[in-house]
């Protein structure tokens, strides 16, 4: 189904008729299911920030044993593992483990590397790689302290949740909303980006000046159908709850994806990046990387983001009389780069697909020196940008904190970043002067 925060109604085809009608609980439901609703929001929010969903289900989600503590492995909110690191830091693609050494799912492969803030008082972030090679079996994961925005580097995911499946590959999204429940089945090795917010959903950004349409179009964002299982599970089923930071873990004998029906306007949803309406600058200059926000999470001051998810798509570059590359630059916010295909237009080598950079606030980056003296040097004409390529950023208003895992354990970071503007050279000429125009 299509459409960004709309009111939908889905109900799986075996039954027909299996939405109330005209109220949300009636005293007996449609089929003897359960009705329970799913609050995204506090219930006296301001109607356009309401977000809520009504789920009938063979047997509601209370009937489990009681959540037990379970091995968090490398996903963590400890942010004072390490010390602080001012300093740019770069990743080379992130090892998938082998199958045939050890088999790992989507929630044994998480791996914190780095974030900010607290959930317990939601406020803050935290930015996690996945790398996998088998799928989930009679186990689900369920979010209890906020949204995770999934971005898929390899390997396609075919996400089951309790509103329907989505199949998600490589250059799209989804974003799986808080304490939505959900399983991932993959194909072979499997690596990815997530960008998790808590205290906010991810909203479309306004445009402004733009106007009325561009950049991602709510049209194309998807949502799935409703789709239920009626399955009992004697050896049991393992709900994995993310609370506080720490894992948990119940069990039920049952499948938790028995969702006959649902409607509202809290749902998991996809979008697919080649249907981004990139917008550039047709003058001269620079444009500001915000023209290519996909999706915002505001914090309460305008205009400051918790977190921006941002794309740098295949374009057409034509701004006369200027250095087209990112520009170099110290920011107030933090950004983390992911490169999900090709080469990005300001690090040709070293910033590869599957690895990962970041730039504390105020930490100077920029091109390196090779796109520097190309393109100062370049002859301007129109030119395609990022063809074959897909870079993206997480930008933040916080102060990240990276793991011991990003910066010890995996064994990925690569200590010879800075090298790459070690060969930036003085231009400077005293005698220059300029012409009169």
């Amino acid at each position: 189904m299509n459409g960004f925060g709309n009111e939908f109604s889905s109900e799986d085809p075996r039954c027909p008729g299996a939405l109330p009608d005209g109220q949300n609980n009636p005293q007996v439901c449609p089929y003897g299911l359960y009705a329970e609703q799913l609050s995204g929001s506090a219930f006296t929010c301001p109607r356009p920030t309401n977000k809520r969903s009504w789920l009938y289900r063979i047997l509601p989600s209370v009937k489990h044993k009681p959540f037990t503590p379970v091995y968090c492995g490398n996903i963590t909110e400890s942010w004072n593992e390490v010390e602080p690191d001012p300093n740019q830091l770069r990743w080379l693609p992130f090892t998938i483990p082998k199958s045939l050494d050890k088999k790992v799912d989507f929630v044994s492969g998480l791996n914190t590397i780095c974030g900010a803030g607290d959930a317990k008082s939601r406020n803050g972030i935290g930015i996690h790689m996945y790398t996998c090679n088998t799928s989930m079996t009679d186990r689900c994961f369920n979010n209890s302290d906020g949204d995770f925005l999934i971005v898929p580097q390899q390997g396609n995911l075919l996400i089951t949740t309790e509103f329907g499946k989505m199949m998600v590959e490589p250059n799209e999204i989804c974003v799986i909303q808080q304490g939505m429940r959900f399983t991932v089945d993959v194909y072979g090795e499997t690596r990815g980006y997530i960008l998790e917010v808590y205290g906010a959903h991810f909203e479309l950004p306004d445009l402004g000046p733009i106007g009325a349409n561009g950049l991602a179009n709510p049209r194309d964002f998807q949502c799935p159908a409703a789709w239920y299982e009626d399955r009992t599970v004697h050896t049991g089923y393992t709900v994995i709850n993310k609370y506080q930071g720490k894992l948990f873990s119940c069990q039920q004998d049952f499948s938790p994806f028995n969702v006959v029906a649902w409607h509202g306007n809290y749902t998991p949803y996809k979008y697919n990046l080649e249907k981004f309406m990139a917008i550039n600058a047709v003058a001269f200059d620079h444009a500001d990387p915000s023209i290519f926000t996909v999706l915002t999470a505001k914090s309460t001051r305008p205009g400051v983001a918790i977190a921006d998810f941002v794309i740098f798509p295949p374009r057409w570059g034509v701004a006369e009389n200027t250095f087209r590359p990112p520009y170099y630059h110290r920011n107030c916010m933090s950004e983390f780069m992911g490169l999900i295909k090709g080469h990005y237009e300001a690090k040709e080598e070293g910033f590869l697909p599957g690895g990962g950079s970041l730039h504390s606030m105020m930490t100077p980056h920029g091109p390196d020196a090779y796109c520097f003296e190309k393109n100062s040097m370049a002859d301007l004409e129109p030119e395609r940008v990022a063809e074959g390529t897909m870079a993206f950023m997480f930008e933040s208003s916080f102060s990240m904190a990276v793991t011991k895992w990003a910066l010890e354990t995996c064994q990925r970071l690569d200590k010879t970043y800075y090298q790459c503007w070690e060969p930036l050279r003085s231009h400077f000429n005293p005698n220059f002067r300029p012409s009169h125009k």
